[in-house]
């Protein structure tokens, strides 16, 4: 009997803390804390174990094989031969004009486009129009339309096109001797014609729709023909041996 008078003294006692009355959505809100807590720290370790992103260093260009033959081997024999006080005297390639009319475009356009994808095949960029300056009644020209088609070439695309036309295409012409030396404008600038394209390897024979000519001018630095000739000389240029 003590006991559950005992018992019943205690469940009528009054408790020291009362529980705070629970506020509806205070869980859930709790709980969505916790996760986005959870959530951001996930991304930041994330970040760091990433880390920062180093762009990878780019290979160096290669360097043309005929530039690197001119500065080891032609810019020394050049100085010697013609005795430069400074290396920078001695003649060099500036550029290459490659050019190539088309008299089919005054009746079809569609020959010049062709003409000028070609082009732009064997020299490795977009070839630019060129329009007549005058009109020509005889002819049935007009001014400012478009006859043919021409890129200019520097750097290492000049000396890339220089060593397919010299070691690749000019020895594809059938009988082919060597290209004459009288082609000199006096300034040291040399130019040759060529009368087929598809001496080049870009060109794909089946597809050709016409056989096409070309002019090629290399411009240099030199100050005669004497000069000229020698460096385009020492470059591998196959000159034409005089007949004795």
């Amino acid at each position: 009997m003590a006991d559950e008078k005992e018992k019943k003294e205690k469940k009528e006692a009054k408790p020291k803390g009362e529980a705070k009355p629970k506020v509806p959505g205070a869980d859930a809100k709790a709980k969505a804390k916790g996760e986005g807590k959870k959530s951001k720290g996930k991304g930041r370790d994330a970040g760091a174990a990433a880390g920062p992103t180093i762009a990878e260093a780019e290979p160096p260009a290669r360097v043309p094989r005929i530039k690197e033959h001119y500065e080891k081997n032609v810019l020394p024999e050049l100085v010697k031969r013609f005795s430069y006080k400074n290396p920078m005297q001695a003649p060099r390639l500036r550029k290459i004009v490659v050019n190539m009319g088309v008299g089919d475009a005054l009746q079809n356009v569609k020959m010049l486009d062709t003409a000028a994808i070609e082009l732009g095949a064997i020299t490795g960029q977009k070839a630019a129009l060129r329009r007549a300056k005058k009109s020509i009644a005889n002819f049935k020209l007009r001014e400012g339309q478009p006859i043919g088609c021409m890129v200019t070439l520097r750097g290492a695309r000049m000396y890339e096109f220089y060593d397919r036309l010299v070691n690749v295409a000019l020895p594809r012409i059938r009988d082919f001797r060597g290209v004459p030396m009288r082609s000199f404008d006096g300034r040291g600038n040399y130019t040759i014609g060529l009368t087929e394209q598809i001496i080049f390897p870009e060109i794909n024979y089946d597809r050709v729709d016409k056989i096409r000519g070309m002019d090629v001018t290399f411009v240099t630095s030199a100050k005669t023909d004497e000069e000229g000739q020698e460096l385009l000389r020492l470059l591998n240029m196959p000159f034409r041996q005089p007949q004795r």
